[in-house]
């Protein structure tokens, strides 16, 4: 499952708020005393030691009967095997558990729904922003870190990791977790591939960062705002494809998964779920 729409539709979000203005970057609330920020120097940025640049374009299959697809199952066991810092879903545990994460390219007013219905339910979930979104929304921002929600790295400009540079990561993800630092005093080890697509070259560099690389074993095609089904099938989608160690992604831009989270949430524990944070993966 590819969301290469959802990087056209980023795009061209970004292109017109920076063309109204819009992308005004926005003072962060005071309340966030400021942490340093902190440099890196890839290593072997010409990449001499010839790690594997083939992209790969994260795909997880469809979960079905409680059950990640054997392709979640060969994702995690490849990571595990080669000892990268790096998530598909939970093989750790046997228990009912879920993790639940957003990626927030841009703003279009669903977020804040989002985020009243995991409120009102004391649900955890992690927020991949972009920085764009980080600059263009402070309060929405301030808001996840002051509800005890993780805001991840999801880079600057939202490149495809297997078409740059090693040091260009670098810069694509200091960009962001500098900015956190500087106007929240926040620190972000969890980082999202951008459209999931990578290289192990580029997986290495993010571990050599001593970042987690989150990927997923539950998503379906929500991203592409022009083309919305309902509350209806976004619920049918996700919980049908809920599994023991789910990684749910979900795109923060649509309104069906707003208009759905809450009831998602409910039929989820209902079925004996719980919901965890990124931190307590594997525990």
């Amino acid at each position: 499952m590819k969301q290469k729409f959802f990087s056209i539709a980023l795009t061209a979000a970004v292109a017109a708020a920076l063309l109204s203005g819009a992308a005004t970057v926005c003072a962060a609330p005071s309340e966030f005393p400021p942490l340093p920020a902190i440099s890196f120097t890839a290593a072997d940025p010409e990449n001499t030691r010839r790690l594997p640049t083939k992209k790969i374009e994260h795909s997880y299959g469809i979960p079905k009967n409680g059950r990640p697809n054997q392709i979640s199952v060969d994702n995690q066991a490849y990571f595990d095997k080669c000892g990268y810092s790096a998530f598909a879903y939970d093989n750790k545990t046997k228990e009912k558990v879920l993790y639940l994460t957003f990626d927030c390219g841009y703003e279009n007013g669903n977020t804040h729904v989002i985020m009243d219905a995991l409120k009102e339910r004391n649900i955890p979930a992690a927020f991949f922003c972009t920085l764009f979104h980080m600059k263009s929304e402070p309060e929405l921002i301030a808001r996840m870190i002051r509800e005890g929600h993780i805001v991840g790295n999801h880079t600057d400009r939202h490149p495809d990791f297997s078409e740059i540079s090693r040091d260009r990561m670098v810069q694509e993800i200091l960009a962001c977790e500098n900015y956190l630092r500087e106007m929240y005093g926040y620190s972000s080890p969890y980082f999202r591939f951008p459209k999931g697509t990578y290289t192990e070259c580029a997986l290495e560099l993010v571990d050599s960062m001593g970042m987690t690389s989150v990927f997923w074993s539950s998503s379906y095609e929500d991203w592409d705002t022009e083309k919305t089904k309902g509350r209806e099938f976004a619920f049918d989608c996700v919980t049908s494809r809920l599994h023991p160690g789910a990684v749910i992604l979900l795109h923060s831009v649509s309104p069906d998964n707003a208009a759905a989270i809450g009831d998602i949430i409910d039929y989820a524990v209902a079925q004996g779920y719980t919901f965890r944070p990124l931190t307590k993966y594997g525990k």
